[in-house]
């Protein structure tokens, strides 16, 4: 049987638990992010080195990973979605769990089942995306029936909880998200295009609290290394300044859930899945570093 990052099926027995939640029913712009998650799976079966360059160590030799698809989630209603991810991240035994989207929406569902875990204002959301997703709704540009589950205002309803919020990479975003985000002392947004380019320990040390849940809608990095997104803008983070950055915040806090979302496949294209492929095992590795640095020994 052929190697791969996910290398076990005993849930009991892994260390994290990805969870795909293929949804994408409020998705305004592109559709596809439904398929997201199975390639990115694909790719961390057979397309990424195992090999830890940081640490020089096989990771799949310290780390149990295991898998799980929420089933039948395209055909529910957002509410109904969003209740089969809290149920799926409540029930499950791993110490750590890492969701993948699907659409943004869905990581609603993952922060509602953490703050039964967690005092929500003792968490920071730490958000990279182009986009704040702090509307109330979907009725300013959907002809649909309104949702508050909607991918545009996961972050609305996750504040609402009680988290904090550090956003990186925003570079579109309404005027009520503005008066919304400009109320509030504990969201802190740094936007991409205006002025330079903040360093890496300003971002770091805007997150106030000592958790953290990191999630990644793929449209904040730039579009040239992720150009497969339900709504690319522009401009965004790039590559190695998105790990670096990463690595630093779970170094520095404490890491208690993440998710990587807004994956849309395209044609003869392969880089946003294998690029968020690597994030995930790349965030996996450096939240497990003091494990596989033990390994060496």
């Amino acid at each position: 049987m052929a190697q791969s990052i996910i290398n076990t099926k005993n849930v009991a027995e892994a260390d994290v638990l990805i969870i795909s939640a293929p949804y994408d029913m409020t998705a305004s712009f592109h559709k596809g992010t439904a398929e997201g998650p199975q390639k990115v799976v694909e790719c961390l079966n057979s397309q990424i080195e195992f090999w830890d360059k940081r640490y020089k160590v096989d990771s799949t030799k310290v780390i149990k990973v295991a898998h799980t698809e929420i089933a039948g989630l395209a055909k529910m209603t957002p509410k109904d979605a969003h209740d089969a991810v809290v149920k799926a991240v409540k029930e499950s035994p791993a110490p750590f769990n890492f969701l993948l989207g699907g659409e943004h929406s869905m990581s609603f569902g993952a922060l509602k089942a953490l703050a039964e875990k967690h005092e929500p204002a003792d968490v920071t959301i730490f958000q990279i995306d182009a986009h704040c997703d702090l509307r109330i709704d979907d009725s300013d540009y959907s002809d649909e029936e309104p949702t508050e589950y909607a991918h545009s205002a996961v972050m609305r309803r996750a504040h609402e909880m009680g988290f904090n919020l550090v956003q990186v990479g925003i570079r579109a975003y309404h005027e009520t998200e503005a008066n919304y985000f400009s109320s509030f002392k504990n969201i802190k947004v740094f936007e991409w295009g205006v002025g330079k380019v903040p360093s890496i320990q300003k971002v770091v040390s805007a997150i106030k609290t000592k958790k953290v849940y990191i999630s990644i809608d793929v449209d904040g990095i730039d579009p040239a290394h992720m150009p497969g997104t339900g709504t690319p803008v522009q401009g965004g983070l790039e590559w190695w300044y998105t790990l670096r950055l990463l690595e630093r915040v779970i170094e520095k806090k404490t890491l208690v859930g993440a998710d990587v979302v807004e994956v849309s496949p395209v044609s003869d294209n392969v880089l946003t899945e294998y690029g968020a492929a690597q994030i995930v095992y790349n965030m996996i590795n450096t939240f497990y570093k003091k494990k596989l640095l033990a390994h060496k020994k």
